[in-house]
């Protein structure tokens, strides 16, 4: 036995013949090799074809240099100039365009979210076949976009199409049969498909963050005399915050970006439906200006970078003035 008095602050003496036993280097590097994979895909996939982008939106390429693209004459930010030019032809279309995917992406994110609270809400509560409806409204959700725009196509037309015998024939809602994939029923009818096949996701996300608000609360509130209404008012909105914080963001990515839906529903969108990214798909690959498409491109990714930042800098601000 040692006669050695350790004093409380002091390290335990080390036991002769005993090593210590030290954490392999490599372990330490083990988390960092399994991420490679994943940084070399993020930068094939992702950050190359980017910069790429960048830089052929400073040159001119057209029709004329398709087969050598590198050989085209660079143009610095003359087709930003073009684009950003309200008074001009392609800057007037671009700003419309714009506005068009604006209007679209509010109608679609606000009516998403409702139905997806309504959905969560009313289904929060345990019952008999509530787990079968939840399952029906996520079909919508786990459906092929291509499968799901092409039916709702077909439901579309103007004189087979189930739209029109029901509005029409049946409640007599309309006169005649509407056009819906042709002039301005056009833009009504994407919102209609894009909130059908976002509002399941809004109900999955919203249903998770109802588990985490407590029974308690909901239950003391009735008791002080509170109805649904103020209920729901005052006690799952606020606690939803973090939820809708995150939710509302990636629908509103979602909906801005979107390509498949506008493109399998019109092939070419009349003007009302005219959708950024199908603006920018026309300008690259039907007049073959892939400069100007590749500088849409950049002017629409600093636009959802700034509104992404900006909104969760606000977000942030809010936590801290809280």
């Amino acid at each position: 036995m040692s006669d050695t008095i350790t004093a409380p602050g002091d390290a335990p003496p080390r036991v002769p013949g005993k090593p210590r036993r030290r954490r392999p280097s490599g372990r330490k590097a083990l988390p960092y090799v399994l991420l490679v994979p994943a940084l070399i895909a993020e930068l094939v996939i992702h950050v190359v074809p980017m910069l790429v982008g960048a830089w052929m939106s400073l040159l001119h390429l057209t029709q004329f240099f398709i087969r050598n693209w590198t050989a085209a004459p660079y143009g610095g930010l003359t087709n930003y100039r073009v684009a950003m030019d309200v008074n001009g032809p392609v800057g007037k279309d671009l700003l419309h365009s714009f506005f068009v995917t604006v209007a679209v992406t509010v109608l679609v994110v606000a009516g998403a979210w409702l139905f997806g609270l309504a959905g969560a809400v009313l289904l929060d509560r345990p019952f008999r076949g509530r787990g079968t409806l939840r399952t029906l409204f996520l079909i919508p959700y786990a459906l092929p976009v291509f499968t799901a725009v092409i039916t709702w196509r077909f439901m579309f037309q103007r004189d087979t199409g189930m739209v029109n015998r029901v509005l029409s024939d049946e409640l007599h809602v309309t006169h005649g049969h509407p056009f819906w994939l042709l002039g301005g029923n056009s833009f009504a009818a994407l919102v209609i498909i894009n909130v059908w096949r976002l509002w399941p996701f809004a109900f999955l996300t919203l249903t998770a963050g109802l588990q985490s608000v407590p029974v308690d609360l909901h239950e003391a509130a009735a008791i002080d005399g509170a109805g649904f209404a103020r209920r729901l008012w005052s006690v799952t909105l606020p606690l939803l915050r973090p939820v809708n914080r995150v939710l509302l963001l990636v629908l509103f990515l979602w909906t801005f970006n979107d390509f498949n839906v506008a493109y399998i529903l019109f092939d070419l969108p009349p003007r009302s439906a005219d959708v950024i990214s199908i603006h920018i798909y026309n300008a690259s690959f039907i007049t073959w200006n892939f400069g100007l498409g590749s500088a849409m491109s950049v002017l629409l990714l600093a636009f959802l970078l700034v509104v992404t930042l900006g909104y969760l800098g606000t977000g942030r601000l809010r936590r801290r003035h809280a």
